[in-house]
């Protein structure tokens, strides 16, 4: 509440969504110049006043960090080539860590490894400062994990060690975001791609798209609901399209709605023309697939810097509480969706 006036009450005034007045009054991308003005006209009118900026963060290059290694641990599942998510999420981690004089430590875990359990030597033998995870882990290894009491932060996940910190995207909230962008668009019988369980991420995505859809009173059927990996991580290359198809598919991640997209073409269907798709992240293959995909920008810079921040300030007091922080992404509009086929 801001002197009695919420960014909903000028999103009503304006007839537009509270989102839109959000990125209005914070200057930021997917409001045109002209309603910008409007919005901030109005909203100026009405007395609406943002609240007092909170204290600056200490930034990570700020701490003490008393030079050293940090670990930065994934599955090699996650670890594909250069140009994956992954890839420049541990590069903007690698990134940060040199900016405060520390070395970064890459190990991929094997498959074998993580099934047996088997911790890597830099934090059986303690050769890192701190470890940062990058990509959900089987639970049995972050067990094992939390047991060594190194200072660990996850990264683009969570689990159930509530004193753990951890970095996440807005997963939830953006898929609901982007599912709302379908509705919009006359769509109401719409599916999801992903093993819902197999990730923090992508569970959250999934309850974010089941928000969307009871908020319109919008049908949820299970056979619209399609697993996207096998349980070792690797993706499908097929799927077993459901005899009765909804109009749009929301997708776990951009890489799962390029070979979906190409799944549906296959089998002779258009995308966006007779089925709309969504992706989520925002890296290099939603711009080679064709048509490009409408996915969630992911903003692997603030992650980085946020993960980076928070490890060291875990180093530089122990005893602090631990959080989960959330990163807000932005919905990017290329040509995978389109209105509802009448």
């Amino acid at each position: 509440m801001k002197n009695g006036i919420r960014m909903s009450d000028i999103a009503k005034e304006m007839g537009v969504s509270v989102v839109t007045v959000s990125n209005a009054l914070n200057d930021r991308g997917g409001v045109s110049d002209e309603m910008r003005r409007k919005i901030r006209a109005r909203a100026s009118e009405l007395g609406y006043r943002p609240s007092a900026p909170r204290a600056p963060r200490k930034a990570a290059s700020e701490i003490q960090t008393q030079g050293g290694s940090i670990g930065i641990l994934t599955s090699e599942r996650f670890a594909g080539g250069r140009g994956t998510f992954y890839w420049f999420l541990t590069a903007g981690v690698s990134k940060e860590l040199m900016r405060c004089n520390l070395y970064s430590v890459y190990e991929s875990v094997s498959e074998a490894d993580e099934t047996g359990c088997i911790l890597p030597r830099i934090v059986t033998e303690r050769q890192v400062r701190g470890l940062i995870v990058v990509g959900q882990l089987a639970g049995d290894y972050l067990e094992k994990l939390a047991s060594v009491h190194l200072p660990v932060l996850f990264l683009d996940f969570y689990d159930k060690h509530s004193d753990i910190d951890a970095v996440v995207s807005d997963n939830y909230y953006d898929s609901y975001l982007i599912t709302e962008e379908l509705v919009k668009r006359g769509h109401t019988r719409i599916g999801f791609v992903g093993n819902v369980l197999a990730t923090s991420s992508i569970h959250d995505r999934f309850l974010g798209y089941y928000k969307c859809l009871m908020e319109h009173h919008l049908p949820y059927r299970e056979d619209w609901t399609l697993d996207d990996r096998f349980p070792n991580g690797n993706s499908f290359t097929s799927w077993e399209l459901p005899e009765e198809m909804p109009t749009a598919f929301v997708c776990n991640c951009d890489e799962t709605a390029f070979r979906f997209i190409g799944e549906l073409q296959r089998q002779g269907l258009r995308v966006p023309e007779d089925i709309s798709v969504t992706g989520y992240d925002n890296y290099t293959v939603s711009d080679m697939c064709v048509p490009a995909i409408t996915t969630v920008e992911v903003d692997l810079t603030e992650m980085a810097h946020t993960a980076v921040t928070l490890l060291l300030a875990r180093l530089d007091n122990p005893q602090k509480p631990a959080a989960r922080h959330v990163i807000p992404g932005r919905i990017v509009m290329k040509q995978s969706i389109t209105a509802a086929p009448k």
